[in-house]
């Protein structure tokens, strides 16, 4: 499947997501707070979640220093979090809220850059929990709430080398291979619901986060895109601006 360019001139207006509730994890830092905050200034009511509370609180402080709707902190590793602990946070967000509008998994680990021959089981396996153990089981957990929606959307965050295998990118890559598979089977699955859930992967593309820089230490990360800068595309996808797509793959930046 060849991926589609987010639209060049594609400005979410101030109220794309007005009224819509939005999950995010991975909100602490990176991609995933800028995320949390673009959507909240557009409207929408926040479920940060993470594994840090320090970080998920700062992003708490700085989406209410906007003004915007009041975001909720949810505390997950994603690692080790069970099916019974998911069931849990749907009934919390069914008491809270009775539906989710939207899914952003933008949490992820890298894992180790070495050949395939010589990658530590343990890493592996950790990756693929977070990567894609994680959001499969979180997003089943709350298809109910997503059902619950009048217009679902659910974006996972994908990358280049889980499109094309490239060396030394091991359980990272396949792990997003994985996220690929897992949207294209699940929007087969639903798109034929009267009310479709959406789901679609997103490749943020180069970014300046700290997961790039452990990737590519050398680089010059003034060249790069900054987490503001690629968070207006997940609104996109999250957002009735893109109601005529599931089951597809995007980019965020230009090849």
């Amino acid at each position: 499947m060849d991926p589609r360019p987010i639209p060049a001139n594609h400005t979410p207006s101030a109220d794309a997501l007005k009224d819509r509730v939005v999950m995010v994890t991975g909100a602490g830092d990176g991609i995933g707070r800028a995320v949390a905050i673009e959507c909240a200034r557009r409207g929408a009511t926040v479920v940060l979640v993470g594994r840090t509370q320090r970080k998920l609180e700062s992003t708490y402080d700085a989406i209410d220093a906007l003004g915007a709707p009041r975001p909720a902190i949810l505390m997950l590793d994603l690692a080790t979090t069970t099916v019974a602990e998911y069931a849990g946070v749907a009934a919390s967000l069914h008491e809270g809220y009775g539906r989710l509008d939207g899914l952003a998994h933008v949490a992820g680990v890298l894992g180790a850059r070495t050949p395939l021959d010589q990658y530590d089981a343990k890493v592996w396996a950790q990756v693929l929990a977070v990567n894609l153990t994680a959001p499969f089981l979180l997003t089943q957990a709350l298809l109910p709430l997503l059902r619950a929606s009048r217009d679902p959307a659910v974006v996972f965050t994908s990358s280049s080398v889980g499109r094309k295998g490239r060396a030394f990118w091991g359980g990272y890559a396949v792990s997003k291979f994985g996220l690929e598979g897992l949207m294209q089977c699940w929007s087969d699955e639903l798109e034929t619901l009267s009310r479709p859930i959406r789901m679609n992967s997103l490749n943020p593309g180069p970014t300046r986060t700290a997961m790039r820089l452990e990737a590519y230490p050398a680089e010059d990360r003034d060249r790069l895109a900054t987490p503001e800068q690629v968070a207006p595309a997940f609104v996109y996808l999250l957002s009735g601006d893109s109601a005529e797509h599931t089951g597809q793959a995007f980019d965020a930046q230009p090849r």
